[in-house]
């Protein structure tokens, strides 16, 4: 296959270093970076969210980072369609696509496709972050339950982006979110993937989590939650409880110290790698064959094992033909 036919994903939990990987293979292939995670999608959060620095952005194209604005919420549905778009972008300019993320569900929307579930409607999404910041997720898991048992008990009540989504939709469209996904669904992206998870020890991202995390204090962290902060917006917004938001926000509110707050958003993050790496660890993302799994963390800054990083771009230019992108003919 050529680079037209192709796409590669480079998967893994936060601080497993998945953009330094993708980095290093956008420069071998002549690819085009293509941000996968649901909070470097927002542009109010260029620190927090650890978006790829200037210097790299300058080196190879980036695609889909800082492009909404914080009073936006993203969804699986609009991401698959600007990644759809920026894949074809790329197979047109003789580039190849570089999927690069954690958030799972937008990377099988690609593989395994989606299912098209219609708008909600305005008064619906407003009704469900109403009832999120007056009554809290617990309770409106237990309205939920009793209104879409079938939704509901596919749930993590204490989940509150999700629980509010299936409100507004059983809501707004007479229907359970479950019901819809029943139906057919929109296809897979019209690829071949090839992907790369990164699966590195708990202890390695637990010290890589805690190092980068007081980096992004020393850098301005807490004057861009500030900022986000001014803007006085819902705190049912999915930018509102990204890693470091709601921590740095209760020291700007004189509610913690900032170790405190360091020390609960470490441990906050370090859980929420632990439920990445499972959900990856359970869901294939591209055929059997075309995967392969490193359990290195790829670091920038620190020369990884030759024999890694040299075994994975063995297997990606082993199923890429690059031909088509004019670095071998």
């Amino acid at each position: 296959m050529n680079a037209s036919e192709n796409a590669i994903i480079v998967a893994g939990p936060t601080c497993s270093g998945k953009s330094a990987l993708a980095l290093h293979l956008a420069k071998l292939c002549c690819g085009t970076v293509i941000n996968a995670d649901s909070m470097q999608v927002y542009h109010d959060l260029h620190i927090l969210t650890a978006r790829p620095a200037a210097e790299d952005e300058a080196a190879v194209p980036h695609r889909l980072y800082g492009v909404l604005e914080a009073s936006q919420a993203g969804s699986v549905a609009w991401w698959r369609q600007q990644a759809l778009s920026e894949m074809q972008r790329c197979w047109q300019e003789g580039r190849v696509p570089i999927l690069c993320g954690g958030t799972g569900m937008y990377l099988r929307s690609l593989t395994d496709g989606l299912v098209e579930v219609p708008d909600p409607g305005e008064e619906a999404r407003r009704e469900a972050r109403t009832l999120l910041e007056e009554i809290g997720a617990p309770a409106l898991y237990e309205r939920l339950l009793a209104l879409d048992p079938q939704t509901a008990s596919r749930l993590n009540p204490q989940d509150s982006q999700r629980i509010a989504r299936a409100w507004e939709v059983r809501i707004g469209t007479g229907r359970g979110l479950s019901s819809w996904q029943e139906e057919v669904a929109l296809p897979p992206a019209p690829c071949r993937f090839v992907s790369v998870r990164l699966d590195p020890p708990r202890d390695q991202l637990r010290a890589a989590i805690a190092v980068r995390f007081e980096r992004m204090i020393r850098v301005g962290a807490l004057e861009e939650v500030k900022a986000l902060l001014a803007k006085k917006l819902p705190p049912t917004l999915p930018v509102m409880r990204a890693h470091g938001v709601p921590e740095l926000a209760h020291v700007l509110n004189g509610d913690s110290s900032l170790e405190e707050a360091t020390e609960m958003a470490v441990r906050a993050t370090g859980r929420y790698t632990r439920r990445q790496a499972t959900w990856f660890r359970h869901h294939a993302l591209g055929k059997e064959g075309d995967s392969i799994i490193s359990f290195h963390r790829f670091d920038i800054n620190e020369k990884l094992l030759e024999s890694e990083i040299q075994k994975i771009e063995n297997f990606m230019l082993n199923r890429i033909d690059l031909s088509s992108t004019g670095l071998y003919t």
